[in-house]
């Protein structure tokens, strides 16, 4: 039978430490659940326009996250594996969105992209506009979640030995066919969490979407809008209701993820 062993003073420190700022966050989540009635606490869903607002937020976030792991796996296997002039200035831009405040990352978007913006002309002509419209929802959660499926996918493939490829390669693989059979499922852990933790990013983002698309409204604009005209008792249940919503699609990701690494571990 194993005996305990009294921790460490240091490490009971931080332990003491750690569990402050895991009570810092863990009580208003806890707090903001428990104030409403459990029977109500999906009483909003009963409502169409929060309904609308749920849909098109997971919606455009699933529609960012994609188009993000579709460029981003490609920029982080190539920050990983190439040196090249310049590769601390290209990783800088990717951590910008992540960095500056989220109201001028839409504007920014706008400067670009907007009716006044330096590609209108080509954005009219193609029939595209960001304005109010759903696009514009899904341009300004990838702009602000991006870089964390970049940065997750560049740290895993970073930790693939790269022996490994090159293995696969004298056995006659092109470097494409390493990538997709060496690289890419040795840092798939890496990045699910990227696109995790980027989806999650693009369905609370506010501050950019507000700027570029009042409408139709995702659910942190409902959320705010409830909070300023009729005050914290008409937004505290909506807020309530995502946050089990969130937290349960979360505990299933993740148990999925532990399944399948535990699949991969035992091929």
């Amino acid at each position: 039978m194993k005996k305990w062993r009294t921790p460490e003073p240091l490490v009971l420190l931080f332990a003491v430490v750690g569990a402050l700022l895991l009570l810092f966050i863990a009580v208003p989540i806890v707090a903001t659940v428990a104030v409403g009635h459990p029977g109500t606490l999906f009483a909003p869903l009963g409502d169409p326009d929060v309904r609308s607002a749920i849909s098109i937020s997971f919606g455009a976030a699933l529609i960012s996250t994609g188009i993000s792991c579709l460029l981003g796996i490609p920029l982080a296997y190539t920050l990983a594996r190439i040196e090249f002039k310049g590769k601390g200035v290209v990783q800088s831009i990717i951590d910008v969105p992540i960095v500056i405040p989220h109201t001028i990352a839409g504007i920014t978007l706008l400067v670009v992209f907007g009716r006044a913006g330096i590609f209108s002309a080509q954005m009219s002509a193609l029939g595209l506009h960001l304005e109010d419209n759903l696009l514009g929802i899904v341009v300004a959660m990838m702009f602000v979640s991006a870089p964390l499926v970049v940065n997750s996918a560049r740290e895993g493939f970073e930790k693939v030995d790269e022996r490994l490829e090159y293995v696969a390669r004298t056995l006659g693989a092109s470097r494409g066919d390493a990538f997709l059979s060496v690289a890419m499922p040795l840092s798939m852990s890496s990045i699910f969490t990227g696109a995790i933790m980027s989806w999650a990013r693009a369905v609370s983002e506010f501050g950019a979407v507000i700027i570029i698309a009042y409408f139709p409204k995702i659910i942190p604009t409902l959320i705010y809008e409830e909070n300023l005209h009729q005050g914290l008792s008409q937004s505290l249940p909506l807020t309530a209701m995502m946050i089990v919503i969130v937290i349960a699609l979360f505990i299933a990701v993740r148990v999925l993820i532990g399944a399948w690494k535990h699949r991969m571990e035992e091929s």
